[in-house]
């Protein structure tokens, strides 16, 4: 490993082993992916707050002995960093700096990540796309003209330009798994109560959750290993698992039984260059052996975008904004639909979810894992979500964009994006679902795919 010292390596958890085996100090590696992020993100857009001067003091200091110890990150600016500015990409809190880390900041630290800075995401990660009024547009390295994806926009464009292997995003509608598949990148949305939301919480639901996008399946287990688990007081706790999830890539998964379907949740048409792809990847796995069968969970009807809209509109209305006038449009329509549904209301879009989730789990009581494609759409323009004037007709874009990704944030379900093709240029994912608490399945299957149809060699034209 020892050519590599002067090179950005391909997976986190391979920089860690040069700083193990003393190949390369830790301020070797945030030096190397600081000026990597001073080269890229004028084109691309996916810093928008850098502690480069702490990241060097404590890469020179004492760092805790663990996975990822010297490894650089970034993290999402919806998550909060002590003494590090955390905008929420809202002008409403544009000098905002937390006092203390969030809990997963913290266990990120304790494994021994050193954190360079904060990625870009639309004002409190409202939607499919990373553009906001106070951070301006984040940008894919694929194609300087399209998105990203969103929420976790920023984290997806540095991993895919290469300034790291691995960064932190979370996920409440999508936001994880929207970025890896317009970025070309392996990334997965945790069960609910696998990652704490500490010290926040997240709703009756909890439909968001954080995790990794990474250039490699093994490091993106690695760092839900070093993420999961309890904080007191957790309202949801996933049960923990009985081995690591590293340790579960390097097993094989047997003989599964995969539902293919290209027919999503909510009711929009589906590109179908990207559905070929889709049924390419089910033709892969069944040429690895598993039994794939053409099957569509029972997602139900289209009231789907409309009562999980009763969840999203609270998010903005419970930021504590003095000045809404600061807030985006959609923003401030999410806000103003929130305080005039009555509780009765939200109570009955919250039970209905809640009933429309147990319909739909049943269907892995016959299956392990269900294929669909990873979004409706080929990475859209830059902007065109906010084309319409009406920010209702804002919202449902970005759900005509990504029809397939909330429905396992209301079931609590595990989800993996896989890259799997590329079409005019831009890449495209495929979505692995997984039964409830099915982390270990997905790993153990992303790492065979990634085994027979590695995806490591596509770059972005930034690398």
């Amino acid at each position: 490993m020892a050519r590599s010292r002067g090179q950005a390596l391909t997976t986190a958890l391979e920089l860690a082993a040069l700083v193990r085996a003393g190949e390369a100090s830790p301020v070797e590696l945030v030096e190397r992916a600081i000026a990597r992020s001073e080269g890229a993100n004028p084109r691309l857009n996916f810093l928008v707050t850098e502690c480069y001067l702490q990241a060097v003091e404590a890469a020179r200091g004492h760092l805790p002995e663990g996975p990822f110890t010297g490894v650089p990150m970034l993290i999402k600016d919806l998550t909060d960093t002590a003494g590090v500015r955390t905008t929420y990409s809202s002008r409403a809190f544009a000098d905002h700096v937390p006092d203390v880390d969030a809990a997963v900041v913290r266990r990120l630290k304790r494994a021994g990540f050193v954190v360079i800075g904060k990625s870009n995401t639309p004002e409190f990660g409202i939607t499919a796309v990373t553009e906001s009024e106070l951070n301006g547009a984040c940008r894919n390295p694929w194609d300087l003209e399209r998105t990203p994806g969103g929420s976790s926009g920023g984290a997806g464009a540095a991993v895919a330009a290469g300034v790291l292997p691995l960064a932190h995003g979370s996920d409440g509608g999508g936001s994880i798994r929207i970025p890896a598949s317009c970025c070309g990148l392996f990334g997965i949305k945790p069960s609910r109560g696998r990652v704490s939301p500490a010290p926040l919480v997240s709703g009756s639901l909890e439909l968001g959750q954080s995790g990794p996008l990474a250039t490699s399946v093994r490091d993106a287990a690695a760092f839900l290993d070093v993420v999961a688990g309890y904080e007191p007081g957790d309202a949801h706790w996933a049960p923990p698992p009985p081995r690591s999830f590293l340790e579960e890539c390097d097993i094989a998964p047997g003989r599964l039984r995969i539902a293919f379907t290209a027919e999503p949740p909510l009711p929009y048409p589906v590109d179908p260059a990207v559905e070929t792809v889709a049924r390419d990847a089910a033709r892969a796995l069944e040429a690895l052996g598993h039994d794939v069968v053409e099957a569509t969970p029972p997602w139900g009807d289209d009231r789907m975008l409309h009562l999980f809209a009763f969840l999203w509109q609270l998010t903005p209305a419970l930021y504590p904004v003095r000045d809404e006038s600061q807030l985006m449009p959609l923003n401030r329509y999410l806000a103003e639909r929130a305080r005039a549904a009555s509780s009765v209301e939200f109570a009955r879009a919250v039970s209905a979810l809640q009933s429309a989730a147990r319909r739909i789990v049943t269907f892995w009581n016959d299956v392990d894992v269900v294929l669909t494609p990873g979004l409706a759409k080929l990475p859209v323009r830059v902007g065109w979500v906010f084309e319409p004037d009406d920010p209702w007709e804002q919202f449902r874009r970005g759900g005509e964009f990504t029809p397939f990704t909330p429905v396992v944030n209301v079931t609590g379900q595990p989800a993996a994006m896989i890259p799997f093709g590329v079409v005019d240029g831009l890449p495209v994912g495929v979505q692995l679902i997984g039964g409830p608490a099915g982390e270990a399945t997905l790993f153990r299957l992303a790492a065979q795919l990634e085994a027979a149809h590695p995806w490591s060699g596509r770059r972005s034209p930034s690398q």
